[in-house]
C-alpha cells in the first residue's frame, strides 16, 4: 500500500541520526549570544553600564540621555554576532512569544546606507499588533499596543536577530501580556518578603523569587506527525486505539536515550548554552517517546523568559533532526501526559534560601515563617492557584495516573507534619523561658535533621514541599510559567504583608517579644491552614469526599476553574498589590474563556473531518471487501450453506455498519451543539456550552473510530497508529 501512513513509516525507518559537533566546552560557550553584564562592561560607557545595572537591581528608570549610548553599544555587539535585525521580543496573551523584525539598515541619501539603532527604538516601540487577544482593552481604532524594554532580562541574539525582552501594554497602560503582571508581582513579593526577613536579618535589602521548571515533551518523527491531521492541527491525537504495549513495563523510564533523540538533545543544549539557558538534566520519561529536561534555578522573570525561548529553540532544532516536538499535556491517550513542574523558592540578596532550614534555631524560625506563610497563602487562595493552570489541554492531564488532581492540596511529608503539630501546641501568649528553650531546641532546632532523609515524595500532590522549595506540579507542559508564578507571587506577597501586620500589632499592643509574637501568629496559621495539608493518595474517591468535607474546591474543568479569577476577592488582591487592575483582570478572564471555547471548537472540527473523510470511507472500503468475500462464498456454497462459512464476515460487516452509524450520528449532534454554543454572545456562557454540550461527543466518536481501527485491515487504515507513533525510533 502507498498510503501517506506507509510512506511516512518508510521515511522514518530510513532516517539516519543527524551528526552533531560539540563547538567547545559548555562552560566556554555559555551566554556567548547574551548581552549580559560582562558584555555590557565591554560595550557600554561607564555611565550607561551603571544606568542599566541600577535599573536591574533597584528598578530605577534609565536616563533617556543615556539610552542612545546603550542602544549603540548593544547594536555594535549584536552586529559582531552576525545580527542584521532587531526585535522587541514579547509575550502576548496567546501563551507563546511574539516578534516583529526591523533591520538595522537605514538609507542616508546619495545611495549610501548605515546601520542604525537609536535609544528610542531600544526603550519603546509601537508594533500595534492589534490582532493579539486583548479582552476588550483595545476596542477603539486609536488603541495602540506598545512594547517597552525589560532590562532585568538580558537581550540575546537568535540567528541573525537581536531579541530585546519587553513588556507589551496598551496606550492607556494596561498590560496586554504575561510579563508585565509577573514583574509587578515580583516587586510586590520582594517588598513584602524583605520587610519580614528583616525580623531575622536587618542587612537584607532584596528578596528574589526563584524558579526551576521541568519541561516534559514527546518527540515524534516529523513524517509520522505530518501523516496525522490531528497532531498537525491540534498538537494531539484525537483518536487512536491503544497499542498492546504502552508504558506498563516502565522500560522507557530513565532508559538509554535513543541515538537520534540524544543527538537532538545535544544540539538543542548547545543552542541553549549560547543563549544562557542553564539546562542541566535530560532523561527518558515514563511514556514511550517522552522526555524531560530541567535547568539550574534562576530568578523567576529570567526563568520564564528562558522557558519560552527554550520551547522555540526546541521546535527549530527538532526540524533539523526531522522531529516534531509535542508539548501538549496529553498528546496520547492511555499513557502519561506532560507537565512543567514549577519549583519555586525565595532567596535573599545575600544568597540565603528562605525555604531552606539553617544551622541555628533562629534561622529555622526564619524558615518556618516563610514555609508556613506559603502554606497559608495556598490555603486561602487554592481556587485562584487552580485557575492559574486551567487550560483545555491541561484538563486532559489533571487527575490522570501521572498528574495531580484538580483539587489543590499541600504535601509536606510526615516529619514536617509532626513539627507543625508540635508548634500548634504552643501555649497562648508569651512563652516562658523554659518553653522557649524547649521549643527552639527540640522542635525548631532539629528541622535540618528531620529534613535530612525526608525523601517521601507524594506524586499525586499538586503543591509539594521538596526539601528547600515548593513544587507546583499541576502546571501543564504548554503553559507560560508567568501565569502560575504571578498568582503564587501575589498570594504569598499578600500573606506576608498580613503576617507582618499581625506580628507588629502583637509587639506594639501586647508588648510581646518578637519571637513570641512570631510563634503566636504562626501557630494560628497552622491551625487555620491545616485543611489544605494532605499526605495520602490524591486519585481516589475517598480524597474527593474528604476534600469536599474540608471545604476545598474541585474545579475539574477550565470554565469552572476560571470563574474565581474575576471574583471580588481576586480583584481586591491584585489591586491592593498593584499587580493588575480590574480592567486587566476581566480582560484576561474573557481571553481565557474564549480561548477555551475556540480550542474545543477547533478540535471538534478536526475530529469530525478525520472521522468522516478518513475513518468512515476506509471502513466502507473494507466492508465492501468483506461483502465481495461473502458473495464469493455464496456462489461456492449456495444460498442454503454459505452462512455457515460467512458468519464471521457477516458479523464484522454488521459491526462496521453499527460503528459508522454511531459516528455519523454523533458528529451531526456535535455540529448542532456547536451551532447552539456559537449563538451565545457571552464568552463565559459559550465556554460552558462547549465544555458541557460539545466536548462529551469527543469520547463517543473516538470510541467507535477506535473500534473500527481494530476491525479494519491494517493495510487499509490511513492514520498512523499509536504503536508506530510511540515506538518507531
Amino acid at each position: 500500500m502507498s498510503t501517506l501512513r506507509f510512506q511516512a513509516l518508510k521515511e522514518t525507518l530510513n532516517r539516519k541520526a543527524v551528526e552533531v559537533k560539540e563547538p567547545a566546552r559548555r562552560s566556554e560557550i555559555f551566554s556567548k549570544n547574551v548581552f549580559n553584564e560582562p558584555v555590557m562592561r565591554q560595550f557600554l560607557t561607564k555611565d550607561s553600564y551603571k544606568s542599566v545595572m541600577d535599573a536591574i537591581e533597584y528598578g530605577t528608570k534609565i536616563d533617556r540621555n543615556l539610552s542612545d549610548h546603550i542602544s549603540t553599544g548593544m547594536k555594535e555587539w549584536a552586529i559582531s554576532k552576525g545580527a542584521t535585525h532587531y526585535t522587541h521580543w514579547f509575550q502576548p496573551l496567546t501563551g507563546s512569544s511574539a516578534e516583529k523584525h526591523d533591520a538595522f539598515f537605514e538609507t542616508v541619501g546619495d545611495g549610501a546606507a548605515i546601520e542604525k539603532f537609536g535609544g528610542g527604538a531600544l526603550v519603546q516601540q509601537e508594533p500595534d499588533a492589534s490582532s493579539f487577544p486583548n479582552g476588550g482593552i483595545r476596542n477603539t481604532f486609536e488603541a495602540r499596543g506598545y512594547t517597552a524594554w525589560d532590562p532585568t532580562s538580558p537581550a540575546f541574539v537568535l540567528g541573525t536577530t537581536l531579541c530585546i525582552p519587553t513588556v507589551f501594554v496598551s496606550y492607556t497602560g494596561e498590560a496586554l501580556d504575561y510579563k508585565a503582571p509577573l514583574l509587578r508581582s515580583l516587586q510586590a513579593l520582594d517588598n513584602a518578603a524583605t520587610d519580614v526577613v528583616k525580623y531575622f536579618n536587618k542587612k537584607v535589602t532584596k528578596v528574589n523569587a526563584t524558579l526551576g521548571w521541568e519541561q516534559e515533551y514527546f518527540l515524534i518523527d516529523s513524517a509520522l506527525a505530518a501523516s496525522r491531521p490531528d497532531i498537525t492541527l491540534a498538537g494531539r491525537t484525537l483518536l487512536g486505539h491503544p497499542p498492546a504495549k504502552g508504558q506498563q513495563l516502565d522500560d522507557h523510564y530513565f532508559g538509554s536515550i535513543p541515538t537520534r533523540v540524544l543527538n537532538f538533545m545535544r544540539d538543542m543544549e548547545n543552542e541553549c548554552m549560547l543563549l544562557g539557558i542553564p539546562v542541566k538534566t535530560r532523561h527518558n520519561e515514563v511514556a514511550p517517546n517522552q522526555f524531560e529536561l530541567a535547568p539550574i534555578f534562576e530568578e523567576v522573570n529570567l526563568a520564564v523568559d528562558h522557558n519560552l525561548l527554550l520551547m522555540d529553540v526546541m521546535d527549530k532544532v527538532a526540524d533539523r533532526h526531522h522531529f516534531k516536538v509535542l508539548f501538549h499535556e496529553k498528546p496520547f491517550a492511555g499513557v502519561n501526559g506532560s507537565g512543567k513542574h514549577n519549583n519555586w523558592s525565595l532567596a535573599t540578596n545575600e544568597g540565603t534560601n528562605l525555604l531552606s532550614p539553617g544551622s541555628t534555631p533562629m534561622k529555622n524560625l526564619q524558615f518556618l515563617t516563610f514555609f508556613i506563610n506559603t502554606i497559608k497563602a495556598v490555603y486561602d487562595n487554592e481556587e485562584l492557584l487552580r485557575a492559574s493552570i486551567a487550560t483545555a489541554s491541561n484538563d486532559h492531564r489533571l487527575g490522570a495516573n501521572e498528574a495531580p488532581p484538580a483539587i489543590i492540596s499541600v504535601f509536606i511529608g510526615s516529619q514536617l507534619t509532626e513539627v507543625l503539630d508540635e508548634l500548634e501546641k504552643v501555649t497562648d501568649g508569651k512563652l516562658s523561658p523554659q518553653e522557649k528553650t524547649e521549643l527552639k531546641l527540640n522542635v525548631v532546632g532539629k528541622i535540618p535533621e528531620i529534613l535530612l532523609d525526608n525523601t517521601d515524595r507524594n506524586r499525586t500532590s499538586p503543591f509539594a514541599f521538596t526539601g528547600n522549595k515548593f513544587e507546583f506540579r499541576a502546571v501543564g507542559s504548554t503553559a507560560n510559567c508567568a501565569n502560575p508564578m504571578t498568582v503564587l507571587n501575589s498570594i504569598v506577597a499578600k500573606q506576608l504583608k498580613d503576617f507582618k501586620s499581625q506580628v507588629d500589632q502583637l509587639i506594639k499592643e501586647k508588648k510581646m517579644k518578637k519571637d513570641d509574637a512570631i510563634f503566636n501568629v504562626l501557630r494560628e496559621y497552622i491551625k487555620e491552614s491545616k485543611k489544605i495539608r494532605f499526605e495520602g493518595d490524591g486519585y481516589g474517591e475517598a480524597w474527593e469526599k474528604e476534600a469536599k468535607k474540608r471545604g476545598l474546591s474541585n474545579n475539574k474543568t477550565t470554565p469552572q476553574a476560571l470563574k474565581v479569577k474575576v471574583s471580588d476577592e481576586a480583584i481586591k488582591l491584585y489591586e491592593s498589590l498593584g499587580v493588575m487592575n480590574k480592567v486587566e483582570i476581566e480582560a484576561r478572564h474573557e481571553i481565557e474563556v474564549e480561548e477555551y471555547a475556540m480550542h474545543i471548537q477547533i478540535e471538534g472540527r478536526i475530529l469530525g473531518d478525520i472521522a468522516r473523510n478518513h475513518v468512515i470511507p476506509t471502513a466502507i472500503r473494507y466492508q465492501n471487501i468483506l461483502i465481495d468475500n461473502v458473495r464469493g462464498l455464496k456462489e461456492i456454497y449456495g444460498n442454503d450453506s454459505y452462512k455457515k462459512f460467512a458468519s464471521e464476515q457477516l458479523g464484522i460487516i454488521e459491526d462496521v455498519s453499527t460503528h459508522i452509524e454511531k459516528i455519523n450520528k454523533a458528529i451531526t449532534e456535535m455540529i448542532n451543539a456547536r451551532k447552539e454554543a456559537n449563538k451565545l454572545e457571552n464568552m463565559e456562557d459559550r465556554a460552558f456550552a462547549y465544555c458541557d454540550n460539545v466536548r462529551p461527543f469527543f469520547d463517543d466518536i473516538r470510541y467507535h473510530c477506535d473500534k473500527l481501527e481494530i476491525l479494519v485491515d491494517d493495510e487499509l487504515w490511513p492514520l498512523t497508529k499509536y504503536r508506530e507513533l510511540l515506538f518507531t525510533r
